[in-house]
């Protein structure tokens, strides 16, 4: 009775297994006649085409062809720009100061990095690059592109870019070593500004020097911090877990998900926030991606920042670097980022709590409308001593003073809208502090 029972449970998983096996020699025949193709059409080139060429160079291409049309971000890397991607994540790299992805054929530009070529050049978030010292890009894979923009220091390079509606214009840009100092920060009376450029592997030890020095030339009298992460390319995951964390005394800050659920990975805040709770204001803009999305997402999800400005890039997949022994590596996007609360990423990007476009600011030639102390027999006001009391003016006073107080707002179209580099013209960082400032005053206010 067992035997039977044994045999028929048998005879089932068999009938089971059978078909899914014949499945799999299907597939497995099928992935050896694909590559008796290959090899039958790698042998024709090698023989047939019409210029000698190189073995090394059809098979890379090969295989970064098969990369690359996976998504924008898979790609092979040879042993020279393998080292170069190292080299770079330290912090220092020779180039244009540019980060691009690939979209519909042509260069997209993510991010200029502050003070490089690209940035002085008034390169933007997406601009495309189309041409590249005259030789179009259509065609081009993303890694050769950036081969064709790099080349020997102070060395020049023509780009010809299309921006939105405008008409295609030409830059030439002077190739240079870029030293990324990626965090900067700076007082605003007792406020704290503290820039971001990109996650290095500098990136944490920078922003933790950066608190203690603003803590120090505030007097330990700091009301909050604003954090500008625009044109933030991203960078390195674990320093944006640290990032975070700075800011984060418990909690989830990231999760990563990929293909097989068991190689889900979380990641969680330690104890001690750098600013014990005060205000954090944190400015993204559309060049905002992948790492600064990440910290960005973090602190919005667990309401310990107010994000301010424009959506974000929405990059949230995750690439890994695989190296081929000394044959390069390889970036094979293998998960997608999620924020604390489970939003994807990745083509969403980050929604700022309260948006404010870029925009120009403009003095207003008025003059200015009269007020009590102007008009003739006013009562005074006795709190105030007299030379205190408000004099008449002229109108050339008057004139002068409304341009000081009145501004206007000229809103720009966000994939034009740039980071300018004279703070006092940054409309996103002003209204920023205002915010920080309404902050910090409200929490004085309810703590009294």
């Amino acid at each position: 009775m067992k035997f039977s029972r044994v045999a028929a449970a048998l005879g089932l998983a068999a009938s089971i297994a059978l078909p899914q096996i014949a499945a799999a020699q299907s597939n497995t025949s099928e992935t050896y006649r694909l590559l008796d193709l290959f090899g039958a059409v790698f042998e024709k080139v090698r023989s047939d085409y019409v210029e000698a060429v190189d073995d090394r160079k059809l098979l890379e291409d090969a295989i970064n062809g098969m990369l690359s049309s996976l998504d924008p971000h898979s790609s092979y890397m040879t042993a020279k720009s393998f080292r170069d991607m190292q080299v770079q994540t330290r912090g220092e790299f020779g180039g244009l100061g540019i980060e691009v992805t690939m979209e519909n054929g042509f260069v997209k530009v993510v991010s200029p990095i502050d003070d490089t070529p690209a940035a002085r050049a008034g390169l933007r978030s997406g601009d495309y690059v189309t041409h590249i010292d005259n030789d179009a890009v259509l065609g081009l894979t993303l890694q050769e592109a950036v081969e064709k923009m790099r080349g020997p220091v102070n060395s020049n390079i023509k780009l010809m870019i299309r921006r939105g509606a405008q008409e295609p214009f030409e830059v030439t840009l002077t190739r240079a070593v870029i030293r990324i100092q990626s965090v900067r920060s700076r007082t605003e009376g007792d406020l704290g500004y503290i820039r971001i450029t990109s996650f290095t592997e500098q990136t944490e030890t920078g922003l933790k020097n950066a608190i203690e020095r603003i803590k120090q030339q505030t007097g330990n009298k700091l009301k909050g911090v604003v954090l500008d992460m625009r044109n933030n390319p991203g960078g390195l995951l674990d320093q944006a877990i640290a990032v975070s964390d700075a800011f984060l005394d418990k909690g989830e800050i990231v999760s990563t998900r990929g293909r097989r659920s068991e190689e889900a990975q979380r990641f969680h805040a330690k104890p001690g926030d750098l600013l014990s709770g005060l205000p954090v204001v944190v400015l993204i803009n559309g060049g905002s991606a992948s790492a600064s999305e990440i910290v960005a997402g973090a602190l919005q999800d667990h309401r310990r920042a107010i994000l301010l400005g424009t959506k974000s890039f929405g990059k949230g997949s995750v690439q890994t670097i695989i190296p081929m022994g000394n044959q390069g590596a390889m970036r094979l996007t293998t998960a997608r980022y999620f924020t604390p609360s489970g939003r994807s990423i990745q083509a969403q990007g980050i929604d700022p709590d309260i948006v404010v476009e870029q925009a120009r600011i403009e003095k207003i030639d008025q003059p200015r409308a009269r007020r009590e102390a102007d008009l003739r027999g006013a009562l005074r006001n006795d709190q105030v001593q007299p030379q205190q009391q408000q004099q008449p003016q002229q109108p050339q006073q008057q004139q002068q003073q409304q341009q000081q107080q009145q501004q206007q707002q000229a809103p720009q179209d966000e994939e034009q809208a740039a980071v300018p580099a004279d703070g006092a013209a940054d409309y996103q960082l002003a209204r920023a502090f205002d915010l920080l400032r309404g902050l910090a005053l409200f929490n004085q206010r309810a703590a009294n």
